[in-house]
C-alpha cells in the first residue's frame, strides 16, 4: 500500500501485511523530513469461535517471565542453537596463527560438508572473481587466501543462521540474512577507509549483529499483543519497546550470547552497543558497526517496517568523519554487495 508524508508529500511503498504485523495503528517518523506519519488500518477482526480474546491474550502475556528471570532462562537454552560460531571461531583463530597452514584451515571447513559446499559455491562466483574455477576448499585456500577463505567461511555459516523468517519481528524468509550482509559488507567498507585495521572485525560483528533477534523471536510473538500497545503510543522503535516488555533488547542478549559462543570481547562490546554507540565510550568497532546498520537499515535492505526510524547518530558522525555524500555512496556499496552475494547462495 501507498504511504504519503502529509508533511513533505513523500510517498512509500510498503505491503499492509507488514504493517500489520506492528499493529492497525502505527506511527513512525518521516525518513526524508522527520515529519510524522500515521498510519490507520482500522479495528482489528473479531476474533473467531474458541480464539482467545485481546483482554485474555494480553492479561495470559503480563504473567509471561521478563527481565532476568527470562534471560536466564534464554541463556540456558543457547546451547540449542546451531554451532556457527565455534566453526567460525576455529577458523578465525587458525587466520592468527603464524604456525597455521593453508591445509588447517581447509581441513575446519571440510568438517561439514554442507558448509564447505556452501564456501566452494562462493569462491567460484561472480563477485570473487574465480568463476568455475576453485575445485576444491584445499585448492580455494590457495586461490584466494586464508582471510577470504576465512570470510566465506563466516558467510556459509551465518547464512545457515540468518535465513529464516521471523514472525515476532515481521520479517520474511531471507529479510534477516540480507540486512545482515548489507550491515557487514558496509561496516568493512567503513572501516578500510577509517580505520583499516578494524575491517576484519567489522565484517564479522556486521554480519551477526542482530542474532540477537533469532534468539528473541519466539518470546516477542508470544507477546504480540503487549508489543502493539507499546507501538501504538507515540513514535516508540521496535527496540523501546523490547526494553519495555522484556525488560532487555535483542542487541543484549546478543552480546551476553556471543560471550558464550567464545566470541572476542571487542566484538561482542560492538554488538551490544551499536543501537547505542555512545554506552561504548569512544570505541570504534561499534561506531562502525552502529553507522553500517543505520546505513542498511535506511537503504531498506532486508529491514522490515521498523527500520525507516533509525538514523545514525550524530556523534559517530563526528567521530567518523561522515559526510552525507560518503553515506550515499556507502548504502550504493551495501546494496551491491548484498545483490552480488545473495546470488551466490
Amino acid at each position: 500500500m501507498k504511504i504519503q508524508c502529509q508533511q513533505c508529500k513523500k510517498v512509500y511503498e510498503i505491503p499492509e501485511d507488514r504493517i500489520r504485523k506492528h499493529g492497525n495503528h502505527v506511527r513512525f517518523p518521516c525518513p526524508s523530513c522527520k515529519g510524522s506519519i500515521e498510519v490507520n488500518l482500522g479495528a482489528p477482526e473479531a476474533p473467531a469461535a474458541g480464539q482467545q480474546q485481546p483482554e485474555a491474550a494480553q492479561a495470559a502475556q503480563q504473567d509471561m517471565p521478563t527481565g532476568d528471570t527470562l534471560k536466564k532462562r534464554i541463556l540456558r537454552t543457547v546451547s540449542d542453537l546451531p554451532p556457527m560460531p565455534q566453526v567460525a571461531q576455529k577458523a578465525r583463530q587458525l587466520t592468527t596463527d603464524e604456525n597455521s597452514s593453508f591445509q588447517d584451515l581447509a581441513k575446519i571447513i571440510e568438517t561439514d560438508q554442507a558448509i564447505a559446499a556452501r564456501v566452494l559455491k562462493l569462491s567460484n562466483s561472480s563477485y570473487y572473481g574465480q568463476m568455475g574455477k576453485v575445485t576444491s576448499i584445499q585448492h580455494a585456500s590457495v586461490v584466494l587466501g586464508m582471510k577470504t577463505l576465512n570470510e566465506l567461511l563466516t558467510l556459509a555459516c551465518a547464512g545457515s543462521l540468518l535465513g529464516r523468517e521471523l514472525q515476532g519481528y515481521g520479517l520474511s524468509s531471507g529479510d534477516l540474512w540480507q540486512h545482515s550482509l548489507a550491515t557487514a559488507g558496509c561496516a568493512r567498507t567503513i572501516a578500510s577507509k577509517k580505520k583499516p585495521e578494524l575491517a576484519d572485525d567489522a565484517f564479522s560483528a556486521g554480519l551477526i549483529h542482530d542474532c540477537g533477534k533469532l534468539i528473541l523471536d519466539k518470546y516477542v510473538a508470544e507477546r504480540k499483543d503487549q508489543f502493539e500497545s507499546h507501538l501504538a503510543v507515540g513514535n516508540k522503535s521496535f527496540l523501546a519497546a523490547e526494553n519495555e516488555v522484556l525488560g532487555f533488547d535483542h542487541a543484549r542478549i546478543a552480546s551476553e550470547v556471543c560471550e558464550k559462543w567464545q566470541i572476542p570481547r571487542h566484538i561482542t562490546r560492538a554488538i551490544e552497543c551499536h543501537h547505542n554507540p555512545s554506552s561504548a565510550g569512544h570505541n570504534d568497532l561499534a561506531f562502525i558497526v552502529h553507522a553500517a546498520d543505520a546505513i542498511a537499515l535506511m537503504s531498506g535492505i532486508g529491514a522490515g517496517f521498523d527500520g525507516m526510524m533509525y538514523q545514525i547518530d550524530q556523534k559517530v558522525m563526528e567521530a567518523l568523519e561522515l559526510g552525507s555524500d560518503e553515506v550515499s555512496m556507502f548504502m550504493a556499496d551495501a546494496a551491491e554487495f548484498v545483490e552480488k552475494t545473495s546470488s551466490a547462495f
